[in-house]
């Protein structure tokens, strides 16, 4: 008996056309549109793997950041079609039309001061996580069987929602607080303050609530829920915020 193989139908390719905000401070007075068109492009491609082909094929000059490539690392991340995403995750078959067509226009995450073409300096974002104290405090000494400090599965989920930070700025950078006050501390911030605020090992909570409590902490957010829209972690950041606030107001945690 003779059986015929079903042959696996074509992939269809496709044809992207990117606009990619371009500016190198040493000759550019100004930024501009850099226009790129690439055939051949695979569904599953995401943008990142477009950006390299512009890079490696067509523009050598151009500077993007990027690290792992899969989502864990953060660094990659940026403003495509007008919204804050990791380009590594974005995939260009999705956003493609009826002609097979995907039109791109991607450009730096905002509010932060652009170094080269995408690249941030992302040296301020990191100023306002380090000033909320991201780290475990606990002075009492550890159990004298050697073991770590046990947590209850119920204490840890109070916080285990802010543990999924991969600290990519997409939140802070989507906020118009931000945009409009640099100092204000930001979304990624107190996410990471909430992780260690409702943490129960944890005795530093009434000092990062202090912080927070300050003039450019919580109380700049106007909960538009761009930051929640933007996580590429899908973390309920709006509703982190929501708890510091209700802390600070009422002194619980």
């Amino acid at each position: 008996m003779s059986t015929s193989a079903t042959k696996a139908p074509p992939i269809q390719k496709l044809t992207v056309h990117i606009r990619i905000r371009r500016f190198n401070p040493e000759k550019d007075k100004a930024p501009y549109w850099g226009d790129y068109t690439l055939t051949e492009v695979l569904p599953n491609d995401s943008v990142l793997d477009v950006l390299h082909k512009v890079k490696w094929t067509q523009d050598g000059t151009l500077a993007l950041r990027r690290s792992c490539a899969h989502g864990v690392c953060g660094s990659d991340a940026l403003r495509i079609n007008g919204a804050n995403m990791l380009a590594c995750k974005t995939l260009v078959g999705r956003m493609a039309d009826s002609s097979h067509t995907v039109k791109l226009q991607v450009e730096p995450i905002l509010g932060l001061k652009v170094l080269k073409d995408l690249i941030v300096d992302m040296e301020p974002f990191f100023e306002h996580y380090r000033s909320v104290m991201p780290y475990f405090v606990n002075d009492t000494p550890p159990p004298a069987d050697g073991r770590e400090r046990l947590q209850s599965p119920e204490d840890r989920a109070r916080f285990d929602d802010t543990t999924k930070c991969i600290l990519c700025a997409a939140c802070t950078t989507s906020c118009p607080s931000f945009w409009a006050n640099g100092k204000y501390v930001g979304p990624a911030a107190i996410v990471q303050a909430h992780r260690f605020i409702y943490d129960s090992r944890d005795q530093a909570y009434a000092q990062r609530l202090n912080i927070l409590a300050e003039e450019f902490g919580v109380w700049r957010c106007r909960t538009i829920f761009n930051c929640t829209n933007a996580c590429p972690r899908e973390i309920e950041v709006t509703k982190a915020i929501a708890e510091v606030k209700r802390s600070i107001g009422t002194g619980k945690v």
